[in-house]
C-alpha cells in the first residue's frame, strides 16, 4: 500500500461509515485535529472517531488536490476536500470546503496516520460557528 492508497481508503471508509480507528497508529502521541476537536492519544482518537461514526451519516468526501510523499517509512499528505455529513443528533446537514494534511508511518507494509489536521478556510471561521452548533 502507498501513502496515497491509505488516504484514499480512509476517505472511502469515512463515506461508507466504517470504523476509522484502524487507520491511526497505536501510539500515545498520535494526534487528530478536526474542524472542532483535538484528539490526542490512540485510545482518545479511536473513541472520538467511533462516536463520530455513530452520530453521523451521509458523508461526502471529494478530494480535489491530493498530494503525497514518502521517504522510507515516513509519509505525508495534503489535500483540498469538499466534505459534508448529516448530524443525527441535531438532524442537521453540514458541508465544508476543507484543508487536510497529515503525517504517516509505515510498519509491516501498512501506513497509519500519526498526525492529521482538518481545517476550514477563514471564510467559515468568520461565520462565528464554523457551521457547527458547538462552534
Amino acid at each position: 500500500m502507498t501513502v496515497r492508497e491509505c488516504v484514499e481508503q480512509y476517505y472511502e471508509a469515512l463515506r461508507a461509515g466504517e470504523p476509522l480507528g484502524e487507520y491511526f497508529a497505536d501510539r500515545p502521541a498520535v494526534v487528530k485535529h478536526g474542524i472542532n476537536e483535538r484528539l490526542v492519544g490512540y485510545d482518545v482518537v479511536v473513541e472520538g472517531l467511533a462516536d463520530q461514526t455513530a452520530n453521523t451519516t451521509d458523508w461526502t468526501v471529494t478530494s480535489h488536490d491530493l498530494r503525497c510523499g514518502q521517504n522510507g517509512n515516513t509519509g505525508w499528505f495534503a489535500d483540498m476536500v469538499e466534505m459534508g455529513w448529516k448530524d443525527l443528533e441535531r438532524n442537521t446537514r453540514y458541508d465544508f470546503e476543507t484543508r487536510w494534511s497529515g503525517s504517516l508511518l509505515s510498519s509491516e507494509g501498512k501506513w497509519r496516520f500519526v498526525g492529521m489536521h482538518v481545517s476550514v478556510p477563514l471564510a467559515y471561521a468568520d461565520r462565528g460557528d464554523c457551521g457547527h452548533p458547538d462552534g
